[in-house]
């Protein structure tokens, strides 16, 4: 038995686990949250944080966790970070921020997205960390000149906690700077923003490598004891890919955050030639194809709170009782989710909006389904172009905050016409990060040790069952041929 601690920083909250690793389970002990504020935007598609807000709820977060477990940091054998992908965190030589960090849900930068992809020749989401650096040297060429080393957030942790700089494959891949095949960063993409840019990034060290241990000075701040072994980590994704079972191929896994992503594991590389489908690595060796949706769960809160704020708050439980009363398909409304644009389909500039509206239809219960229902019909979509390349997959595990909505489970198993399992442990990216310290503690020992051979056997696959019905299937089916062809009509031009 081993005590774990797996952290990961989002752009709502931190969250940390103290998990026990037993000979076949993992069993979370203790858990931690804080949230991490997005600072006020100043443009339209602006995201930024504070790196500091990070360490903050980082330290409340960890505190949080070893006193609901009970259990003293000096028994944690190794600690994991997770974080979200693609932001970029910009240093100066001392080590200190220079500039608030631009996340992975800003589309300031489609200019610098779309300069890029041509001349590369491949595609470069605007979301990618590579067009945030291009927006710096162009805009801010103050703080440009200041710029001595790029790091991504869990990177920006790890530094923080071990004093060490280094990237790994998976976050890496993130980036639009990695050759993934190669596994080492591509000169032409680096030229292609600046000639110094070579020179800005931290060593890339494999996944599976310890990216060093706690120093004096992070055990004094995050209340852990000095020498802890701390892991590679990575991003978000591949974390909740580890904490999620898609540590072998076969498993598709849905996760429905702030974002949606699906993806699965595979053992070589497969590459969608429009670029919609994320060309990763995992952060336990191998590859991770990926969809990543823009919009999930903020596109309910947005229903939430509109309603909310008009006088009629009620609770999530009862928004959701009246949703489930709604007939499936919503009698033609149709709600284009498109808040902060997409990612896929590849329309930064688009926004949301209802469709099909009638009489006596303007009402919480109705929109907030028809929001579940379009995004489930976007992930669909999404869904059969990843499979298309990985091929299909016969189970979904559903993890992140939306996988507890128990109708928007079953809408999903219906629009993408499987058996979906709601994992026990949602928080899937943390448990991922201490599933890989794990990992990572006993490869010291044991080199040759693989992923799947040290943790496959951990995962409680247990939870509960969303079973596709036909109706329901009927039903998703026309949402989501409906959501197509609006987005068709709409965006054809852009």
């Amino acid at each position: 038995m081993s005590f774990c601690l797996g952290i990961d920083v989002g752009n709502q909250s931190t969250k940390a686990l103290l998990v026990q690793m037993h000979a076949s389970t993992a069993e979370v002990l203790g858990s931690g949250s804080s949230p991490t504020p997005l600072l006020p935007p100043t443009e339209v598609g602006d995201a930024r944080q504070e790196p500091e807000s990070w360490l903050i709820a980082t330290d409340a977060a960890i505190r949080g966790a070893l006193r609901t477990s009970g259990i003293d940091a000096a028994r944690i054998e190794a600690v994991g970070v997770s974080g979200q992908q693609h932001g970029f965190v910009a240093l100066d030589r001392a080590g200190e921020v220079i500039a608030p960090a631009r996340l992975w849900c800003d589309t300031t930068t489609v200019a610098e997205a779309r300069e890029l992809s041509a001349r590369l020749g491949r595609h470069i989401p605007v979301g990618f960390t590579a067009s945030k650096i291009l927006a710096m040297k162009r805009k801010d060429p103050g703080n440009f000149a200041l710029l001595h080393t790029v790091l991504l957030p869990h990177d920006y942790l790890n530094f923080r906690l071990t004093g060490q700089m280094c990237m790994e494959p998976g976050d890496a891949s993130g980036t639009g700077l990695l050759d993934v095949d190669a596994v080492r960063f591509d000169k032409t993409a680096l030229a292609a923003i600046d000639e110094r840019l070579a020179t800005c990034l931290p060593p890339l060290i494999e996944s599976g490598v310890p990216a060093g241990r706690v120093t004096a000075a992070a055990a004094a701040r995050f209340g852990l004891a000095e020498g802890t072994l701390v892991s590679s980590g990575g991003g978000d994704n591949m974390m909740s890919a580890i904490g999620s079972g898609a540590v072998r191929p076969g498993v598709l896994v849905v996760s429905l955050g702030t974002s949606a992503t699906a993806f699965q594991f595979s053992e070589r590389a497969l590459r969608d030639p429009a670029g919609a489908i994320a060309h990763f690595r995992s952060s336990t060796g191998g590859y991770l194809p990926l969809l990543c949706l823009m919009n999930a769960t903020m596109v309910l809160e947005e229903v939430r709170t509109g309603f909310a704020e008009a006088g009629t708050e009620k609770s999530w439980s009862e928004l959701t009782r009246a949703a489930a009363s709604v007939k499936a398909g919503c009698d033609g409304v149709r709600f284009l989710p498109y808040l902060h644009g997409e990612r896929v389909p590849d329309l930064p500039h688009a926004s949301g909006s209802i469709h099909g509206l009638r009489s006596g239809q303007l009402r919480a219960a109705v929109l907030l389904r028809a929001a579940m229902e379009g995004v489930a019909a976007v992930l669909a979509s999404g869904v059969k172009r990843l499979e298309a390349l990985v091929g299909p997959a016969s189970m979904v595990h559903l993890v992140g905050g939306g996988a507890h909505n128990a109708l928007w489970s079953s809408i999903i198993a219906d629009a993408l016409g499987k058996p979906v399992v709601v994992l026990r442990q949602t928080e899937s990216a943390a448990l991922g990060a201490a599933l890989q310290a794990h990992w990572t503690a006993r490869r010291i020992a044991d080199p040759s040790l693989t992923a799947e051979a040290a943790l496959s056997h951990l995962i409680d696959r247990g939870g509960v069952n969303c079973l596709p019905t036909g109706e329901g299937m009927a039903a998703q089916g026309q949402v989501r041929r409906d959501v197509e062809a609006l987005t068709n009509r709409l965006y054809s031009g852009i």
